[in-house]
């Protein structure tokens, strides 16, 4: 954890193994499928792949319920094939992280099954309690779910397949960190933490406020940075990572965390995490749950931003994302992903990479790879989406249409939908029958037809990739938002000692004049970057954007 650890100026690639790249045509992406595509994140120059869960797995929630923490599902190949994927990305100067999901075990985990035993010695390693409190899950209905052997209620704040594993277990925290250190040895270099600030819930789990016609409570405020997470963040890290600090990348997903409880995790001094995924900016264009989708709103994006850039300015470190394996895709969500497809998805990148943070992408992100249409509700795999589902129409009778609609916005299968390598039959993927449906415009969006392409969405990703590389002010310049009100431009600067870059950006479909305010003391400076093929090269008195038309221009204040 040092000022200049190599993941500052890195950016970091996610693969969700079932939908990357199929090697025996059983429609399921697999480890050697992986292997084979290792040159284009070399193309792209990432300096990280972060794999999502590729342990046994019973698969009710795409891996993020683990069944064996030691071992590689049969689906995704074996324990040899993964040391062949870490040698031959090692060999392209490629770090591999793991996703550690230790909030929580599948409930065919032999940890839990033998917890299930009232006299076992792994009774206290989840929460089982005779009578439930009222929480409810994250997937819809309790919280809670009654174990027939046992006569007891367990816990699990996701699938009823995902029981809680509970951290005030001494025992428990210790096998983790054996198994942490049995994957660092056998040469990973990371992990990114699923939601980690889960791990530490009041022991006495206290009833959570129930709103006015809910059947269940929501319990986030009291398992959200619960009251010994940073006891147990600074153990994990003097147990496991002690002495291979400077090498290795810990990241936490951190649901429902502030400003202050970031820069307490990613303190140095501290000892806890390098960076978090917080969630407040893809949070913005929801109402009262995720399925309730309201338009963008730019300037509470932009505040949101700022709030994060400002308030980790001095310490402490942020993930930078729009997509991911629980995300929509971000054209689709904040872009034009019709007439402007190639244009807003340049824009998106190019704000996100300028920030001050670690940039990830998701993979066929640097392609422009949109959200998908899905027919009915049968077309989707995702346990969430199908779990509000049942619960809005079946349960509250809302119109299935309706519930439809909202799914096809937000859910998670939008990013899990297969990657998109060329135009032939299920967009090269695989040879067999894909697990989740191709989007049909694979046969103009595929990385075949971008690779070599000088003007295509990958090749300004794998610009703004190198700028990071090469301009210390992307890194640790100070940040300044511009035009915070602005409802159509999104506008920053970034500046260090004597070097500056402004960024402009028309989040619009429409052609925009950037107030002469915006741009006073930069006029006659240098792009360094823009995303129409004829940018100009110099920012002109009067600078107008065309439709989501982004520019980033480098002046030197010496």
């Amino acid at each position: 954890m040092t000022t200049d650890a190599w993941w500052r100026t890195a950016t970091v690639y996610q693969i969700y193994p079932r939908s990357f790249a199929d090697s025996d045509g059983d429609g399921v992406g697999d480890l050697r499928g992986v292997i084979s595509r290792l040159d284009h994140l070399v193309a792209l120059g990432v300096g990280a792949l972060w794999l999502s869960p590729i342990y046994p797995s019973p698969q009710d929630d795409n891996g993020y319920d683990i069944s064996d923490y030691y071992d590689i599902d049969p689906m995704f190949g074996t324990l040899d094939d993964f040391d062949e994927l870490l040698r031959e990305a090692h060999a392209r100067g490629i770090r591999v992280v793991m996703d550690l999901v230790v909030n929580h075990t599948s409930d065919e985990h032999p940890w839990f099954v033998e917890s299930r035993d009232p006299a076992s010695a792994k009774r206290d390693w989840y929460w089982w309690r005779p009578v439930p409190n009222n929480w409810g899950s994250r997937f819809s209905g309790p919280a809670w779910e009654l174990d027939d052997r046992s006569g007891e209620y367990y816990l699990h704040i996701f699938s009823r397949k995902q029981p809680d594993l509970n951290w005030e277990n001494a025992d428990l925290r210790r096998e983790i960190h054996r198994m942490m250190r049995w994957w660092l040895d056998r040469g990973v270099d990371g992990f990114r933490m699923d939601v980690i600030n889960f791990i530490s819930k009041p022991v006495d789990l206290p009833d959570a406020h129930l709103a006015d016609g809910a059947l269940y409570g929501n319990a986030e405020a009291l398992y959200t940075n619960g009251p010994r997470l940073h006891d147990f963040l600074q153990e994990m890290r003097r147990e496991v990572f002690a002495g291979r600090d400077a090498v290795l990348l810990t990241v936490g997903e951190t649901p429902g965390t502030s400003v202050d409880d970031a820069r307490l995790l990613t303190d140095p001094s501290r000892g806890e995490l390098d960076m978090v995924f917080q969630f407040d900016h893809v949070e913005i264009d929801q109402g009262r749950d995720k399925w309730d989708v309201r338009p963008l709103d730019l300037v509470a994006l932009k505040r949101t931003f700022e709030r994060w850039q400002v308030g980790l300015s001095e310490t402490g470190w942020n993930s930078l994302y729009w997509n991911n394996h629980d995300q929509p895709r971000v054209v689709s969500r904040w872009g034009d992903d019709t007439a402007y497809r190639e244009e807003s998805a340049k824009l998106l990148a190019t704000v996100l990479h300028l920030h001050r943070g670690t940039p990830y992408v998701f993979q066929g992100e640097e392609l422009g790879m949109t959200n998908t249409r899905f027919r009915s509700i049968d077309d989707f795999a995702d346990i969430q989406s199908r779990n509000y589902y049942t619960e809005a129409v079946t349960r509250r009778g809302e119109p299935a249409e309706v519930v439809l609609d909202a799914l096809r916005a937000r859910s998670r299968d939008n990013g899990r939908t297969p990657m998109q390598w060329d135009d032939t039959e299920n967009a090269g993927f695989t040879t067999g029958t894909p697990w989740l449906r191709t989007n049909p415009n694979f046969v103009h969006i595929n990385a075949a037809a971008q690779l070599h392409d000088p003007g295509s969405i990958f090749a300004h990703y794998r610009a703004l990739i190198a700028l990071r590389k090469s301009e210390p002010v992307v890194t640790d310049g100070v940040f300044t938002l511009v035009l915070p009100d602005d409802q159509t431009i999104y506008a920053f600067t970034r500046t260090q000692a004597e070097r500056g870059l402004l960024v402009l950006a028309n989040f619009s479909s429409d052609a925009v004049v950037v107030p002469d305010g915006a741009v006073a003391g930069w006029l006659g400076s240098q792009l360094v970057i823009g995303n129409y093929p004829d940018s100009p090269p110099t920012l002109d008195r009067s600078v107008r954007l065309r439709p989501w038309e982004a520019v980033v221009v480098r002046r030197d204040n010496g």
